[in-house]
């Protein structure tokens, strides 16, 4: 049973890489997201490189390939091992991009994903100014979900002067004055 898991997840690894649809290539990456959920399946994702795969997605100009692969990341982070993959290979700038998005999904996922990957060792990159000063944008959002996810983020990630450091930037930015019109 497990050498046919392993197969299947080969199978799909490799449809992904052979297709030219791109809604075949959204369907084979929403199937590995949905595996990279199970614990069982981490070695596996690890042995087939999907964690690069996932981490190449997230500079994909298809939105949907960028949703399905921050939400494997969210899912595989989990883990110790694949944490400690991910930071090595340096996922933490393109997950803080994904904080850009207009997807929402993208967008939650992406601050979960720093969540699971803050360390000792790398909340300097985690919880840099940008991403608190991001945070503090997203605490006052209309969208519950993602204002309460900001809100946490800040009270358990971040420190009072980071917090505080960030309010005082966003303060004395341009941020929502209106361009003078022509």
């Amino acid at each position: 049973m497990e050498l046919g898991r392993l197969e299947y997840l080969q199978a799909l690894v490799t449809e992904f890489q052979v297709t030219d649809s791109p809604e075949a290539k959204e369907q084979v990456l929403a199937n590995l997201a949905n595996f990279a959920y199970d614990p069982k399946n981490y070695e596996y994702l690890r042995q087939l490189q999907v964690l690069d795969l996932f981490l190449d997605m997230l500079t994909e100009d298809n939105e949907t390939l960028v949703e399905f692969a921050i939400g494997g990341l969210c899912n595989l982070c989990l883990d110790k091992t694949n944490k400690e993959y991910i930071l090595e290979a340096n996922g933490v700038e393109p997950i803080i991009n994904c904080l850009s998005s207009s997807n929402e999904e993208t967008v939650v996922s992406a601050v979960t994903t720093l969540m699971f990957l803050t360390t000792p060792q790398s909340r300097h990159q985690t919880t840099a100014l940008p991403v608190v000063e991001c945070m503090l944008r997203f605490s006052l959002s209309a969208n519950r979900r993602l204002s309460n996810l900001a809100s946490l983020f800040l009270e358990d990630y971040c420190t009072p002067p980071q917090v505080e450091e960030a309010r005082n930037l966003s303060r004395h930015t341009a941020v929502g004055i209106p361009l003078p019109k022509d």
